[in-house]
């Protein structure tokens, strides 16, 4: 969009908040880079350059607007509706992948060469991995330093900063700010009054609608590993350096995020996965408009616009809890998880109560003996064979996964048929366009609206829906009184 000079202008001059994260707006006479709905007045459109990252930005010289913050806008949704290399690798670099593997895992992750990785991303985004992954740490850093009264020393580490000068250096560049500076214009004491938790805002772009997003996932919550809890989801993370636990309350105008974490290193880490976990990088107006178009769904989206999908902080979690799900009600697959939770889960604390184990992970569900599994044995057979393809490589679910091979794979293992191939595509690896004609929420629904009821003519109707297939699947789901529909009292 970038490219798009006039579009850009127009966004600029309207203060689109749709439109941040999309690009950034430098200016050539100041040298400030900012996000289109800056509230400060819209300079000459001949002093505006437009770039697509904010990394871009730092390369060129430019330094954040302190009034708008550009660096805490939502990221360009982009990435969540694209399957191709630079996606991919932008979701991989968001994951923190660049700082603890380096170029070359992250090439390696995707299969290109470090070489074709860089060219792409230059080519599409003006920066480089590491410059990607450098503006991801300044803005961690950031963070840290507003929101924690850790010394400088440590904030430089967690954000991934291999040198405390290199930590000054990059935020001085990005911020025309020392550390020290940056932490004395917070007003107040904003520090976390608890060691190791943090509490920040969440950006989204409106509308959100809560309702499915949050009942959805407090319904099909395990005990153990999730909670509603005060009016908040709460769930423990599997982190890279260690463990965290996070509580994700809905606002108007953003997702309050605490987060409690063994390592400080992970928080770039936690919050990229709660935005994914939440969709909160979508772009709702895109994508209701194409629903809207359709006279049936129309209603629907008018109701209630704004629905996000439900995901998952953990790919290979959500995989095993969707074949507890086969043929089950959403009790029963609770059930079922809270078992191997208890059984296999890593122990740990938490502070607040309510929480007591990490979900099983690959590997220790592979050395569980089939026999002490409570489940018909055509289940235990798919479940067993899923954990030790994920424990032994030969199968990965990721950020980073092709969707239509990783759905070819799942289609491969024994008792996985389309339906659960598509809700691990939808709602594990993010697929936009995942589709379930034939779950049985989504066929009742469909006789209800006057749709096509068989999978085959709907899936032939679902086409003028593309490429927000698994958008459409909130908006039906919702037409039925399952508490998956609602936030909890």
């Amino acid at each position: 969009m970038h490219l798009d000079r006039e579009r850009c202008a127009r966004a600029v001059r309207s203060k689109d908040a749709r439109f941040d994260g999309w690009f950034f707006t430098a200016v050539l006479t100041t040298r400030i880079y900012c996000r289109p709905s800056c509230p400060a007045v819209p300079p000459k459109a001949e002093n505006m350059t437009f770039l697509p990252s904010a990394a871009a930005c730092q390369q060129a010289g430019f330094r954040a607007c302190k009034r708008c913050r550009p660096d805490t806008s939502p990221g360009s949704p982009e990435w969540n509706l694209r399957a191709d290399l630079v996606a991919r690798a932008m979701r991989l670099i968001a994951d923190g992948v660049v700082d603890r593997e380096g170029v070359t895992g992250l090439a390696t992750r995707l299969g290109y060469s470090s070489r074709q990785v860089e060219r792409q991303l230059l080519a599409e985004l003006g920066a480089g991995p590491l410059a990607l992954a450098r503006a991801q740490r300044a803005q961690t850093a950031r963070l840290l330093v507003e929101t924690t009264s850790l010394p400088m020393a440590e904030i430089a580490f967690a954000a991934g900063f291999s040198s405390i000068r290199a930590f000054n250096e990059t935020v001085r560049e990005v911020f025309a700010l020392s550390p020290s500076e940056l932490r004395a214009r917070v007003p107040g004491n904003r520090a976390a009054s608890t060691p190791g938790t943090l509490a920040l805002r969440l950006p989204f772009r409106a509308p959100l609608n809560p309702d499915n997003l949050f009942g959805h996932l407090a319904a099909t919550a395990v005990p153990g590993v999730e909670e509603w809890r005060d009016g908040a989801y709460r769930r423990t993370l599997r982190l890279p350096y260690g463990h965290g636990i996070v509580a994700l309350t809905p606002h108007p105008d953003h997702i309050a995020c605490r987060l409690t974490l063994g390592d400080p290193r992970d928080l770039t880490v936690a919050i990229s996965r709660c935005r994914r976990m939440l969709d909160l990088d979508a772009d709702p107006v895109a994508v209701d408009e194409r629903l809207r178009a359709d006279p049936l769904l129309a209603p629907l989206v008018d109701r209630a616009p704004g629905r996000r999908v439900p995901r998952t902080v953990d790919e290979a979690e959500f995989a095993v809890r969707a074949v507890l799900g086969q043929q089950v009600s959403t009790a029963a697959a609770r059930t079922h998880a809270a078992r191997l939770v208890v059984a296999h889960g890593k122990p740990l604390d938490d502070p607040e109560g309510g929480l007591t184990h990490l979900f099983p992970s690959s590997e220790a569900l592979a050395a569980v003996d089939p026999e002490t599994l409570a489940m018909p044995r055509t289940r235990r057979t798919t479940l067993t064979t899923l954990v030790r393809q994920l424990a032994d490589g030969a199968l990965h679910l990721g950020v980073e996964s092709d969707w239509a091979e990783a759905r070819a794979r799942l289609l491969a293992l024994p008792g996985f048929g389309p339906w659960t191939a598509d809700v691990v595509a939808m709602r594990a690896l993010g697929d936009p366009d995942a589709f379930l004609p034939t779950d049985l929420g989504i066929r009742r629904a469909a006789r209800e609206l006057g749709l096509p009821a068989t999978p085959a003519a709907l899936t032939a109707r679902a086409e003028s829906w593309r490429p927000w297939r698994a958008y459409a699947v909130q908006y039906l789901w919702a037409t039925d009184d399952h508490p998956i529909n609602f936030l909890p009292v």
